[in-house]
């Protein structure tokens, strides 16, 4: 009967531990994960990998906006401007990659940035004849052991 009731408590335990890692959203999981990785190594600087999809002719708009307002108000709330592309096998895309100081810098970051009375008018303004984003995809990098740059 002993063996019997600590078989029933190692169960009840172990699902109580996969209901609370399951109640968590997946921005809850992607932040866990960011901070995993995070705490095993010595940097908590994190890259942030940004890849946005524009309607058919609309990428000179967004080059325009980004050229004109939106790297400098990114650097005004803490993120640092690393890189921008344009794919050559993606016309309608821009890809570009930010660094942030830890993920929850750039948590910071972004949330200073989107409530920006600045940032709002720009953004604002630019989509008065239609939005210029209809794809935002993004993931957070950290650099390798073995990476020539840290």
């Amino acid at each position: 009967m002993k063996k019997y009731k600590i078989g029933i408590s190692l169960l009840l335990l172990a699902m109580i531990s996969t209901a609370s890692i399951y109640s968590l959203t997946a921005d809850d999981k992607k932040e866990a994960a960011i901070k995993s990785i995070v705490s095993k190594n010595d940097d908590s600087k994190v890259y942030e990998l940004r890849t946005y999809t524009t309607p058919e002719g609309k990428l000179p708009q967004l080059h325009k906006r980004f050229r004109e307002h939106t790297i400098r108000l990114f650097a005004k709330h803490g993120m640092k401007n690393v890189i921008y592309f344009t794919p050559v096998d993606k016309p309608n895309t821009l890809v570009y990659l930010l660094e942030h100081k830890s993920p929850e810098a750039a948590k910071a970051s972004w949330k200073a940035f989107l409530k920006d009375d600045e940032w709002k008018k720009v953004y604002a303004d630019s989509i008065v004849n239609g939005r210029l984003v209809v794809k935002i995809d993004k993931q957070f990098l950290k650099t390798t052991d073995y990476s020539p740059q840290k």
